[in-house]
């Protein structure tokens, strides 16, 4: 990665006001761009602004990523705000609890599929543009590791991020020779809020999960929003329709 490539950029993170979104925004801010902080958490929201470094450095949007219109709204406040796009991470998703296909409702499956993939198709569509115009970029979207494999009781989720995954190849091989590259990141277990809200009420919770991962322990956001930094940068310019998975060898099972 070239020392202040980032400098006069401009990065979309959806999904930002906490977990990996945040940790990704983070890193877009400290290596010197200005950032698009979207969510539907105004206040954690803003506090991602906050670490970021205030307003001069990032401003918040508050946007259903599965609307289109507040897909386009978000590309437009960046534009408007700081006058270009040149990377977004789409990463908001959502999970629900674990059901058989039989027994899950067509509601929660509509949900899920809304925001987790059609949450990215729509923000794709309104961020291409603007990068064309701005002279190409880079897209990231967060898959899962259950983007190319599966678990039971895990449909929608597990579907939802295969389209993800799939989403992104297409994209790629339709706008790679226009100078916008894109992938999917496929992170294992990361070690968010709701992973460790889910281990404060089972003690076995995490030791079942290092166990899962082949390098002993979960990710950190952190950890992901750096490989989402460096598949933004020139670091990463031949790399482009690819599954990238973060995930400690968890799909080496």
């Amino acid at each position: 990665m070239n020392e202040n490539e980032f400098d006069g950029k401009v990065a979309l993170v959806t999904g930002a006001a906490s977990g990996i979104g945040r940790a990704s925004a983070l890193a877009f801010a400290a290596a010197g761009a200005r950032v698009v902080v979207v969510d539907l958490d105004e206040v954690q929201g803003r506090k991602t602004v906050e670490l970021a470094g205030g307003d001069d450095v990032a401003c918040f949007v508050r946007a259903d990523v599965s609307d289109q219109q507040d897909a386009e709204r978000m590309v437009e406040t960046a534009l408007s705000k700081f006058g270009r796009l040149d990377a977004a991470h789409n990463n908001a998703g959502i999970e629900i609890a674990g059901k058989s296909i039989a027994d899950l409702p067509r509601e929660d499956w509509d949900k899920v599929i809304s925001v987790n993939l059609s949450g990215v198709f729509a923000g794709m569509r309104a961020q291409i543009p603007a990068m064309l115009e701005s002279g190409g970029g880079a897209i990231v979207n967060t898959a899962s590791a259950l983007g190319t494999v599966a678990l039971p009781n895990q449909a929608a989720y597990v579907a939802s991020k295969h389209g993800v995954v799939g989403l992104s190849k297409a994209a790629a091989m339709e706008y790679s020779a226009q100078g916008i590259r894109v992938n999917a990141l496929c992170p294992g277990v990361i070690r968010t809020p709701m992973v460790e809200e889910m281990a404060a009420h089972d003690a076995g919770f995490l030791p079942l999960m290092n166990q899962m991962h082949p390098i002993g322990r979960l990710g950190t956001t952190e950890e992901m929003g750096a490989v989402t930094l460096w598949l933004c940068s020139s670091a990463a310019s031949f790399v482009t329709g690819q599954a990238i998975h973060a995930d400690g060898g968890y799909t080496t099972h």
